[in-house]
């Protein structure tokens, strides 16, 4: 019998081998009453099998504390989530500033999501505003490359920078290399839902992260769009198998936002989930290109 190798695997079917995607949770599903300082939520994430943590920013002190325990725990600080006020006199925040400081040498991420300014000159998705963001980003991308930190986009509904559309569209007059974009799963489906293997397409040149959750195909608030990983009507493998097909190996993180109650027990759903994912991912790949 003649194995079939993972180079033929790639070269038969268009996917690449199968390498692990780093897994990370979201702080969005790490807190509850008995998790709720960085110590208790790493040890929390490393007994369930997770990378690392994409945490919200806050404080210099809480993102020293989190690195503390990520260390501890030989874990990673896959991206650092910060809103980036168009508005502000200076949208360059000494918090942004803090992070990239703290975040150097730690191939990490800022995580930057951009709503419409606080004066509402912008509206969800304008284009107008371009000249006002890209010269922002620009410069914080600039500033993040000093200490080897990049800078990934992230689209969110309600936001100037809500589509995927619009993160590309940035990143491509941004022009930074360490610059990026993010593919969240439920605000795709809350904002667009539409022709996903495209937006995955447009995207593929600045694809830093993808967050994935439990989802309904039909939902349309946040309670339904996001669930986790083992619930929901949305096949998430479809993600996931596009993914492998573009040779996409950056990190996935695990949206949780909202769901509530035991933050331990929902992780382990959820990771129970991603296994039988890949498991499921593997075994189609097998099942179409059988040994011979």
């Amino acid at each position: 019998m003649i194995s079939v190798t993972p180079f033929c695997l790639t070269m038969l079917l268009g996917v690449t081998a199968l390498a692990d995607n780093a897994f990370f949770a979201m702080d969005t599903g790490t807190k509850d009453a008995q998790h709720q300082t960085a110590e208790a939520q790493v040890a929390m994430i490393k007994d369930i099998g997770f990378a690392g943590i994409g945490p919200i920013y806050s404080t210099p002190q809480a993102l020293h504390d989190m690195l503390a325990s990520l260390d501890k725990h030989q874990l990673k600080l896959f991206a650092e989530y910060f809103p980036l006020d168009l508005s502000a006199s200076d949208p360059i925040s000494p918090q942004i500033k803090d992070a990239i400081q703290q975040l150097r040498g730690r191939d990490s991420m800022l995580w930057l999501c951009v709503p419409v300014p606080a004066d509402k000159s912008l509206k969800p998705s304008d284009p107008t505003g371009d000249p006002r963001a890209v010269p922002v980003l620009q410069a914080i991308a600039d500033l993040a490359e000093q200490s080897g930190v990049r800078v990934a986009l992230y689209p969110h509904a309600g936001n100037w920078l809500q589509r995927e559309e619009d993160a590309v569209r940035v990143a491509r007059q941004v022009g930074r290399k360490n610059l990026g974009v993010t593919f969240n799963l439920c605000h795709w489906l809350m904002v667009d839902g539409k022709d996903l293997d495209a937006r995955l397409d447009e995207a593929r040149p600045w694809l830093y992260v993808v967050t994935i959750n439990g989802a309904d195909v039909d939902g349309h608030d946040w309670g339904h769009l996001i669930q986790p990983l083992d619930t929901g009507t949305f096949d998430v493998s479809r993600v996931l198998v596009k993914l492998k097909q573009m040779g996409f190996e950056g990190p996935i993180g695990l949206q949780h936002y909202g769901i509530g109650g035991d933050a331990d027990k929902n992780l382990r759903r959820s990771m129970e989930a991603w296994r039988r994912l890949q498991t499921n991912l593997q075994n189609k790949i097998s099942q179409t290109n059988p040994t011979k």
